[in-house]
């Protein structure tokens, strides 16, 4: 394997190390939210689609990084 794409696989791990810490701390703001009276609906519902956003990007990074797994 050469240097760039070590580099690579670094550069990917990183981002996604990055991506599970936001995803991890928006999941605690969109539950402090919910349980917050009179929590605005909108505001929620913007956390949320966030949040699955983030999760996407978590899915197809981990896929590029890890190993597929022999069946």
């Amino acid at each position: 394997m050469s240097n760039i794409d070590e580099l690579d696989r670094l550069d990917q791990r990183q981002k996604l190390s990055q991506l599970e810490d936001e995803h991890a701390a928006l999941d605690r703001q969109v539950t402090e939210f919910a349980n917050a009276s009179g929590a605005d609906q909108m505001m929620l519902s913007r956390l949320k689609r966030r949040k699955l956003q983030l999760k996407d990007a978590i899915v197809r990074l981990r896929s590029n990084v890890l190993p597929d797994l022999p069946a």
